[in-house]
């Protein structure tokens, strides 16, 4: 017996896109400023900072995207 595979058309709705395009400008992001951050806060790691990035921030009068630990 042999089983045949319909390709069928993958939709992404708009709002997936937009997660997906914000996730990836937050990488872009936390890789472009980790270098400063980690020169005042040399234990930081990649990983942390870049979870700040996905956390809602503390300040957020001051727009500051890491959270003070």
């Amino acid at each position: 017996m042999q089983y045949q595979v319909q390709p069928r058309e993958i939709v992404v709705h708009r709002s997936e896109q937009v997660r997906v395009r914000e996730e990836i400008q937050n990488f872009l992001q936390a890789l472009d400023s980790y270098p400063a951050r980690v020169a005042k806060e040399p234990g930081i790691s990649f990983h942390q900072h870049l979870c700040s990035f996905f956390a809602p921030a503390h300040d957020e009068r001051h727009g500051s995207r890491f959270r003070r630990q």
